[in-house]
């Protein structure tokens, strides 16, 4: 019953990002499907790094809310 568990938080706990450029050389991270996860690092193995524990954080902040956690429903489209 626990792998259930686990299993269902880690297909959460991926989610589809937006990396880019920031200030001084760092590259920052937004998370489209979760309104003000950001995170940022000195590279952008460090920016994803330090995403997945933001990712990891909020989603565990709206379990103990009780809030529904939003889909994860990003679509890319080149204009």
């Amino acid at each position: 019953m626990m792998s259930i568990t686990i299993d269902k938080y880690q297909n959460q706990a991926k989610r589809k990002v937006i990396i880019y450029p920031g200030e001084n050389g760092y590259s920052v991270v937004e998370v489209p499907s979760l309104p003000g996860c950001i995170s940022q690092g000195k590279t952008r193995e460090e920016a994803l790094a330090n995403i997945e524990d933001a990712i990891a954080l909020y989603i565990e902040v709206l379990e103990e809310r009780g809030t529904p956690i939003p889909d994860d429903r990003v679509e890319v489209v080149l204009v």
